[in-house]
């Protein structure tokens, strides 16, 4: 039997090459990085544990957390304390927090919407009048921001789905797709009309499906223990081939890779890296469907770490931390407050800001690592008073990392499937497809594992 060769070294390259031994599939993995993983980079600083990319996952996605089992870390899974859990909203320079009962961007309590200066009177009226909608059932493919403001107004797009978006996707709520992106809230529009009474419907369900679940779950270690023991567990273990695939074409019933100018035969190939370095690969296999590819677009972030001591620290850290709506936005575009979002994360004498700039805004990878700490710390002085000088500093950046859904995507993604079927043995993973978090990678990737090791027992 031909090798199976999988390109890209991070979690869904990983999770396909784990779930393939589980199968007594061998597999090849190419990686272009010293290290495996991805943006999955977990580091030690001063006894605090700093993400340099994911810090969780989402809970009620059950891929991740079946997958940390199966490798024997159920025991270091932790939530997030959501008993804790305040997020705050930038608004005219100040921090407010977003009012209790909100489902995402869907409000679903009168007294906390009625109360918050996060929202005008006139949006305010707006969302209670949305309760009498109608169903709608015909739904062409459009953007967040229409659908939101559609049903609550544009001050709702403003300050409440575009900076929560920003914080999951680095993207544009104008251009990402609605039946994509919350194809949920699609739904329940379909069938109640109004996305409140359609969440309030519901709500109980998920309540008891969730039992007690928090939002988020992490590893005490960070998620690097995922990647650590995959690389451990996955027997036989992958043999991993260091360099950059520079193509990929057919060679007879299976293909061939051509890897630091040398080709190396496969009977099975997983794309398992950005849409973008997969269409590179086959342009000369299929152009179309390199072409739809390269079509995905992608935003770029950069993390950056800062730690204190405690002791002098003088903000208090009452929540998980702050998004900042692109109205008000100048580099930062998100900050959490590590320690009280996880326990274990941070040193009893330190704390901890995690600090997000990037999105759609390719500008900042241009900025030094000195310039990013001094314009973070500028802002973190303006808007919480932060005026002590940070112990220690971490600077991560993931130029074009996450895929962004635009209108269009499904269409899209039926395309990318079409293709993939007359190209037997040809398979993608990743973030560009049917899920942007660890969960749907690891999905896909266990996916591709079963749809190769049922191929190759016929």
């Amino acid at each position: 039997m031909q090798p199976v060769v999988i390109i890209g070294g991070g979690i869904s390259g990983l999770s396909t090459a784990y779930y393939l031994a589980r199968h007594g599939v061998p597999a090849r993995l190419i990686e272009r990085r010293e290290r495996l993983g991805g943006v999955i980079e977990t580091e030690r600083v001063q006894g605090c544990v700093l993400e340099a990319g994911p810090d969780s996952f989402i809970a009620q996605k059950p891929w991740a957390l079946e997958l940390i089992r199966e490798l024997g870390l159920g025991g270091d899974v932790i939530g997030s304390n959501d008993h804790l859990r305040v997020t705050y909203v930038l608004k005219h320079g100040r921090l407010v927090p977003l009012p209790d009962g909100l489902m995402l961007m869907i409000p679903t309590r009168i007294v906390p919407m009625a109360a918050t200066s996060l929202l005008g009177w006139r949006t305010k009226i707006r969302m209670g009048l949305e309760w009498f909608r109608k169903p709608d059932s015909l739904h062409a493919d459009q953007s967040v921001a229409k659908f939101v403001a559609d049903h609550y107004g544009q001050e709702a797009v403003d300050y409440l789905a575009e900076p929560l978006l920003a914080g999951v996707y680095g993207g544009d709520p104008n251009k990402l797709s609605v039946t994509s992106v919350l194809p949920r809230f699609v739904e329940l529009e379909s069938k109640y009309g109004s996305l409140t009474k359609g969440v309030l419907h519901e709500r109980r369900k998920a309540a008891r499906q969730s039992k007690g679940m928090p939002l988020f779950q992490t590893l005490k270690g960070g998620l690097g223990q995922l990647v650590d023991a995959l690389t451990a567990q996955t027997r036989p273990a992958p043999e991993v081939l260091r360099g950059e695939a520079q193509a990929v074409e057919r060679n007879g019933t299976g293909y061939r890779i051509r890897l630091n100018d040398e080709w190396t035969e496969a009977g099975h190939v997983v794309l398992a890296c950005q849409a973008y370095q997969a269409g590179a690969l086959i342009g000369s296999l299929d152009p179309a469907f390199a072409a739809l590819l390269d079509a995905v677009p992608y935003s770029s972030s950069i993390t950056i770490s800062l730690g204190y001591e405690r002791p002098s620290f003088k903000h208090p850290l009452n929540g998980f931390g702050f998004l900042i709506p692109k109205r008000e936005r100048k580099l930062l575009v998100a900050c959490t407050w590590v320690g009280t979002k996880f326990s274990y994360r941070v040193a009893p004498d330190r704390a901890v800001l995690r600090c997000f700039v990037g999105g759609e805004d390719e500008s900042v990878l241009g900025l030094t690592d000195e310039e990013l700490a001094s314009g973070v710390r500028a802002e973190l002085r303006a808007i919480m008073g932060v005026t002590e000088t940070p112990v220690f500093t971490h600077i991560a950046r993931w130029p074009r990392s996450m895929a962004q859904y635009t209108v269009g995507h499904a269409a899209r993604l039926r395309e990318i499937e079409a293709r993939l079927k007359a190209l037997p043995g040809l398979h993608v993973a990743g973030n560009a497809y049917t899920g942007i978090g660890i969960p749907d990678c690891v999905r896909m990737g266990k996916a591709a594992a079963g749809a190769i090791a049922a191929a190759s027992a016929r």
